[in-house]
């Protein structure tokens, strides 16, 4: 008994530490960010239109199907748990499923290697040729820069192990408050990395040097994924967060590259 006392005290403490340092890393700031550049890069936002028009109908499409076939049966499954809260607990549930199934349907029918293309053209605009040049060709266009085919392998799709671990982990969201605090941190704190896939291939990072730079900034990678991912339940909208979370990333990233004590 005492040993599993200690072991509960210990991970709250963790969880403690974690949640401090990704408060304090402001990498919360960046999915939040990289919504108002969108809208203020109206070049950026003409590139991306139709992507962002098929995002929005995807989404609407399939947060609408499961909110009529599947909301009442979850909250009567809820209301075992939650009591008077079964109607929200229920809502958030439905919103977390649909992200999962617009997720798995966008990047496997539209959204693709677009991603990286996105997180390259902002790159390209915060200043950053030399850094994507790595990865892809850049040429003139009038005067200006503009990105070329890619010369990396593209990345993957999606991660069947991390779809998994957010299937599994949706039951956190039945309890009121604390169970989705939990659910939001547990996958970000996975997640969060992933949106800088494209920034460690560019910097050529292998597998132990991302992973001793992602340890270094746990709590901000925390934060960043937490973030990006409570947006992304956001009703019809929220895959088109998804976007603007990449974008985000790709700020946060730009300023890494200008502070030499985060360069490596």
């Amino acid at each position: 008994m005492e040993s599993l006392k200690a072991a509960a005290i210990e991970k709250l403490v963790d969880i403690a530490i974690l949640s401090r340092d990704a408060l304090f890393s402001r990498a919360w700031s960046y999915p939040i960010l990289g919504i108002t550049y969108l809208g203020t890069h109206p070049a950026l936002y003409k590139a991306i239109a139709p992507l962002i028009a098929k995002a929005i109908a995807t989404s609407m499409g399939i947060t609408a199907v499961l909110f009529i076939f599947t909301y009442f049966p979850q909250v009567a499954v809820c209301a075992l748990f939650s009591g008077p809260f079964a109607p929200v607990t229920a809502a958030v549930l439905v919103l977390s499923e649909a992200y999962c199934l617009i997720y798995i349907v966008s990047k496997v029918v539209f959204l693709g290697n677009a991603q990286d293309r996105i997180f390259d053209a902002v790159l390209l605009q915060q200043g950053n040729e030399k850094l994507v040049e790595k990865g892809r060709q850049i040429r003139s266009s009038s005067g200006f820069k503009v990105l070329g085919i890619s010369l990396t392998k593209p990345l993957g799709k999606f991660s069947q192990e991390g779809m998994l671990r957010y299937i599994i982990t949706l039951p956190l969201n039945s309890v009121p408050g604390i169970g989705t605090a939990l659910f939001l941190l547990y996958n970000g704190k996975k997640t969060g990395p992933s949106f800088h896939a494209r920034y460690f291939q560019l910097k050529r990072y292998d597998q132990v040097t991302r992973e001793e730079y992602v340890e270094k900034r746990r709590g901000a990678y925390t934060a960043f994924g937490a973030t990006a991912l409570g947006l992304n339940l956001v009703p019809v909208v929220g895959f088109l967060f998804n976007i603007t979370s990449t974008i985000g990333a790709a700020l946060w990233a730009s300023n890494l590259e200008r502070t030499p004590k985060n360069y490596k």
